[in-house]
């Protein structure tokens, strides 16, 4: 096997109808050698042609797509593909976006640039959740599923064990509950 560097091409539509065809004919216009298709929902996490790709793809290779948004579904995903795609030698074009071409060095700086906004913004949105949760805590907010057994219940269960001398898997019954249920109640203060 000749170790020719190649263009592959990554075309992608959801199955909600979008149609692949017209990315396959752009990809074939610009030279793609190879197109690995995928036909998946954006619900979906993982993309088995893109790993396949990604199992295919050697050092000096450039993978093609004709938009940022065909290969990505967030600036995330964007940046540890792109992450994944350097680490391996290759490069990475999108025919919509030019400045997406880390073959050049001006395209590397960029793709740089905008991990750097992203990571920012990250941070950022860390920062306000953070803040928002220490906000609605100290105005009484509770996280976290709702008690299974009241604050009554629990003095009940107290009271079955202690003067009914009932075990805890009894006063559990009593209250149709798991009695791993009622431990853990009764290990609250």
């Amino acid at each position: 096997m000749d170790n020719v560097s190649q263009l592959i091409g990554y075309a992608c539509a959801s199955t909600h109808g979008q149609d692949i065809a017209q990315q396959q004919t752009l990809l074939n216009q610009f030279g793609c050698q190879r197109i690995f298709e995928e036909r998946v929902g954006g619900e979906y996490i993982y993309r088995l042609q893109l790993e396949r790709l990604f199992d295919h793809l050697r050092a000096g290779d450039v993978i093609v797509v004709t938009s940022l948004d065909r290969l990505a579904r967030s600036t995330t995903d964007l940046f540890n593909i792109a992450g994944k795609i350097k680490t391996m030698g290759a490069g990475l074009q999108s025919l919509a976006e030019p400045w997406v071409d880390t073959t050049l060095p001006a395209g590397q700086t960029t793709l740089t640039i905008f991990a750097g906004i992203a990571d920012f913004e990250r941070a950022l949105t860390g920062e306000r959740t953070s803040a928002g949760r220490a906000a609605a805590k100290a105005r009484g907010v509770r996280f976290g599923p709702k008690p299974v057994l009241t604050p009554e219940q629990v003095s009940h269960a107290r009271r079955l064990i202690a003067e009914d001398q009932r075990s805890v898997a009894e006063a559990a019954s009593i209250l149709d509950v798991h009695r791993s249920t009622l431990y853990r109640a009764l290990s609250k203060p």
